[in-house]
């Protein structure tokens, strides 16, 4: 397939990531807004809150059965405006129940859109033959950014949660679909790759795809300690104003851009091994940081060097299940996916409950141990058989539609 393709597919993914990224945000900056708008009390809160992923786990196993027959850039195309229609929902409802049935389908096909935008992205880095995911994961957190000032943008204007969405959705569902036209995927590294493909349950060894289910899921503990305890982390601890204590989320969010921008020229220098390596330390550093932090502004450089740190992660865990299982790839993206709301559900209770029965600043000592275990496993991401670190493989032809 001609290099043009793969540029417009590899677009045409990218900002698939970015509309994802912009979604997501637009919810979950909005909690408060859906508990009022539906009189969600704070005993159902959590309920509703861990509905979600847990129905995004169910949808992401689901889409390893569905791609056995239909190609994941067919999967993403249909799940991605239907996500966007369950935001809208979201938006527009009055009953508790129209509530529950807009998160509830919101959950399930977030897990299939997750998956398949991460299957078609370690497909294209195998078609490219070097480091691209990072590029795609950037994508997704500047989508985020975006998605978080619409939603501050609103909240100041005290617009409605329908029409905080409306116009994102209106805007970006026929982007989304329009560009899903150019979706590319590369194709499997060997002639048999569509049996083993089919037989990918049967292909993937549990027992090597765990090391990367626990850094997957050690890494959004981190993550989610960042996005639901920093704000309160700071304001309550460290004695910052109530605006100071809005800002760590948006650094955190802005330095996992610029990390995850460049990121891929690091695995191309150095290799993923050593890049995940780094990303640990780094991350695990700025967790320390904060713990020991005696005011807003040293607690502000640890919430930065976790967001340069962990950013690398994720991205490489999923570029690291392509190429350990590359004929069936989609299988292992799709139960490693699982990991991912695992560590999500996982991360803010935990951080919450250690806070309250112990202090916030140890709290913050168990997600650094965890992100630090990751080096524990790091051998797990050199499973380089296509070399993407040195970009020595030439790209190989890719299966477009």
């Amino acid at each position: 397939m001609t290099d043009a393709r793969l540029r417009h597919g590899r677009a045409s993914l990218a900002v698939s990531f970015f509309v994802q990224g912009v979604t997501f945000a637009l919810l979950v900056t909005r909690i408060p807004a859906i508990q009022d708008r539906y009189g969600i009390s704070d005993g159902l809160l959590p309920v509703f809150l861990a509905a979600v992923p847990i129905l995004a786990g169910v949808g992401s196993v689901v889409t390893e059965k569905v791609v056995v027959r239909v190609r994941p850039r067919v999967v993403l195309r249909w799940a991605q405006p239907v996500v966007m229609l369950a935001l809208l929902g979201t938006g527009a409802g009055n009953a508790l129940w129209e509530a529950a049935l807009a998160l509830g389908v919101f959950g399930l096909s977030v897990g299939a859109l997750d998956a398949s935008m991460n299957m078609m992205g370690v497909s294209l880095q195998r078609a490219y033959g070097r480091s691209i995911m990072l590029g795609f994961h950037a994508a997704y957190s500047l989508g985020g950014i975006a998605g978080a000032s619409m939603a501050w943008a609103g909240a100041h204007w005290d617009l409605s949660l329908l029409a905080s969405y409306l116009p994102a959705v209106v805007v970006l569902l026929p982007v989304a679909f329009i560009g899903s036209r150019w979706y590319a995927e590369g194709a499997e590294p060997d002639s048999e790759a569509g049996e083993a493909q089919g037989k990918g349950a049967a292909s993937v060894s549990f027992k090597l795809l765990m090391p990367l289910c626990l850094v997957m899921s050690f890494a959004y503990i981190g993550d989610s300690t960042v996005s639901n305890w920093s704000a309160k982390y700071l304001q309550d601890v460290l004695g910052s104003s109530e605006q100071m204590s809005t800002v760590p989320y948006n650094v955190y969010m802005v330095t996992t851009l610029l990390g995850r921008a460049v990121g891929d020229l690091g695995v191309r220098r150095f290799g993923a091994v050593a890049v995940v390596r780094f990303g640990s330390v780094l991350a695990a550093a700025g967790f320390a940081v904060v713990a020991v932090a005696g005011g807003a502004w040293i607690g502000m450089l640890g919430f930065t060097m976790l967001g340069l740190g962990l950013c690398v992660i994720v991205p490489q865990t999923f570029a690291a299940a392509g190429r350990m299982f590359p004929g069936a790839s989609d299988t292992a993206i799709a139960r490693l996916n699982v990991f991912n709301y695992v560590g999500f559900l996982v991360g803010s209770p935990l951080v919450g409950a250690l806070g309250d029965a112990w202090s916030y600043r140890g709290a913050m000592l168990v997600p650094m141990v965890l992100v630090l275990a990751t080096l524990v496993y790091a051998k797990s991401f050199g499973t380089e058989s296509a070399r993407y670190g040195g970009g020595h493989e030439r790209p190989r032809t890719v299966d477009v539609g």
